[in-house]
């Protein structure tokens, strides 16, 4: 009997492989920081028009009932658009202005909302995510030599800034064909790839590690592991290391929370980790040091950005932020301020309110999360998906990186529906992935 094969392509499947696929050849000419949202766009128009002609498509194929999470992004990053244009009058940021920020909106904040919904609606397999992540890795891995022989050869750092940065809004990083960087601290090079800058390409590559795993073939999917591990130890991205050693084990342990043989497993040593608890304070304020201590000018920058972005918010504007980010002083490098942490961007820029538009999709997330985990792999590989986001939020502006993070949102959704296909349906949900 001959071995079944998979369907083929759907469209939306084919423009996410193009899309990922493409991502050096897009970073070449500079289109990658606008293929992202295009992409975004263009699925959840498709998915928009799924949900609309549910009632006369056969049962079969209509949409599942968005849940609760799904509902809570597209509603939340809804209501970012909203605080923006509050803000924008109550500080009369001008017409020209409120038209710019809106655009940034479309192309960040919107999709951290549109990415899980089209993953969600739309019939895309997760099989095909992950081969399309793992034919990029393979890329890497073709490119590796070259960039890492980069800076020994005496190759210039940047390429060149693409002329397409006129239509982005954006700064010249995202159009910038970086080949390395030399890291100020130590004098040795870093890597950021595809990405703006190194710890980026840490987060993309701790993202196509995740997805890797779902690969049926073991050549592709080990093609996959290597070129993200490399990625993550050539960006030399402290988080990205976290991520790896952090967010698999936990994702594990909350698939196997309905299982008594796990907490008959956890009892003894939380009942030991209760004794130890002074000890094990002190590593992990000897961790934090180390973790710190690493790029000691970079933590410094980081920490007194936060500062600044929290006084501001407090004194300046509340409840609905300042409506546009602000450079900060020479003290932190003119870098902006509350950038490198999504909250305390969101204070200053969105205020209050705007925490909360990220705050409850982000909890109601984990929360579904980490109960469809203990139903199955799908389950486990949604709350990896999360807790990464989760993880990142601390370390660099989610809705900035989406352009390049968005497969771990399409994998958010994608695995969403295959659980809960799965739980209504037994084993058939694994058809549809």
């Amino acid at each position: 009997m001959a071995a079944p094969t998979d369907p083929a392509p759907n469209a939306a499947e084919r423009l996410i492989a193009f899309t990922i696929g493409g991502s050096y050849w897009l970073w070449l000419v500079g289109g990658l920081y606008l293929a992202g949202p295009l992409l975004g766009w263009a699925l959840a128009i498709m998915a928009a028009r799924a949900c609309y002609l549910a009632p006369v498509l056969p049962e079969a194929e209509r949409p599942a009932p968005l849940p609760i999470q799904i509902w809570a992004w597209l509603l939340g990053m809804a209501a970012m658009l909203v605080i923006l244009l509050v803000a924008h009058a109550e500080f009369s940021l001008g017409s020209a202005q409120t038209v710019k920020s809106a655009a940034g909106w479309a192309k960040g904040w919107a999709l951290l909302g549109l990415f899980p919904f089209a993953g969600y609606v739309l019939p895309i397999r997760l099989s095909a995510l992950a081969r399309a992540v793992c034919r990029l890795s393979l890329q890497t891995m073709i490119l590796m030599p070259l960039l890492l022989a980069a800076p020994f050869i005496h190759l210039p750092s940047i390429l060149w800034v693409s002329p397409l940065k006129v239509l982005g809004g954006a700064s010249d990083e995202f159009f910038a064909v970086v080949l390395y960087t030399i890291d100020p601290e130590i004098g040795t090079p870093r890597w950021q790839f595809f990405a703006p800058w190194s710890p980026a390409a840490g987060m993309v590559a701790m993202i196509h590690f995740l997805i890797a795993r779902e690969e049926r073939s073991a050549p592709w999917r080990w093609t996959g592991y290597t070129a993200s591990v490399l990625m993550a130890l050539l960006s030399q991205s402290r988080m990205a290391l976290v991520a790896l050693a952090i967010v698999i084990p936990l994702a594990a342990i909350a698939g196997r929370l309905a299982k008594a043989h796990t907490w008959f497993t956890l009892a003894p040593l939380t009942l030991v980790a209760g004794w130890l608890l002074p000890q094990l304070a002190a590593l992990s304020e000897q961790a934090s040091s180390s973790f710190n201590g690493a790029r000691a000018s970079s933590s410094r920058v980081r920490a007194t950005l936060g500062r600044i972005a929290v006084e501001r918010w407090q004194h300046e504007a509340y409840w609905f932020g300042h409506g546009i980010v602000e450079r900060g002083p020479h003290l932190v490098e003119y870098m902006p301020i509350g950038s490198h942490h999504s909250w305390y961007g969101l204070l200053y820029v969105k205020g209050l309110l705007g925490v909360i538009a990220l705050g409850i999709p982000m909890v109601l997330s984990l929360v579904g999360c980490v109960a469809a985990a203990a139903g199955g792999r799908h389950g486990r590989l949604a709350l990896s998906m999360i807790l990464t986001y989760w993880l990142y939020s601390f370390g660099e502006n989610l809705e900035v990186l989406v352009y390049i993070s968005w497969p771990a949102l399409l994998a958010l959704g994608i695995a969403l529906r295959l659980q809960r296909s799965k739980g209504a349906s037994g084993e058939a949900g694994e058809a549809l992935q």
